[in-house]
């Protein structure tokens, strides 16, 4: 069969392959983990606090922003573990590259989420 033409089986396997790198990002990674665990406490917050369908939309992209960058820098930490295991500067600078990338969308994240949240919340407080 042509590799170019569709097929049903190859999709369902594709999809089994992701749903398998999100169990190892998440089953081995610590970091994912403590992102999942913000992204819980978000969608709780967002529930309680009736924030508004652009306020979803702003912390889904945030949620799928972060945890994303969490994929790609496991893939290159991974990638470069294989390639060596002995100190390298190229190597270093791959992963620092990876690891603040996952920082930059961390602290986006978390300043969406401030704007969002602490006006709501302060409103709550001195009702």
């Amino acid at each position: 069969m042509d590799q170019n033409q569709f097929s049903i089986s190859r999709r369902m396997k594709s999809f089994k392959h992701a749903f398998n790198g999100l169990r190892v990002l998440f089953g081995e990674e610590p970091n994912a983990r403590i992102h999942l665990f913000a992204a819980i406490i978000a969608v709780i917050a967002g529930y309680s606090l009736g924030i508004s369908s652009y306020e979803w939309i702003s912390i889904t992209f945030a949620i799928g922003l972060v945890i994303s960058l969490e994929i790609i820098n496991t893939s290159i930490e991974n990638l470069a573990d294989f390639v060596t295991l002995e100190k390298h500067s190229q190597i270093k600078k791959v992963k620092d590259l990876g690891a603040a990338s996952v920082l930059l969308g961390a602290c986006t994240a978390l300043i969406i989420g401030l704007m969002i949240f602490l006006p709501k919340i302060i409103a709550v407080l001195f009702r």
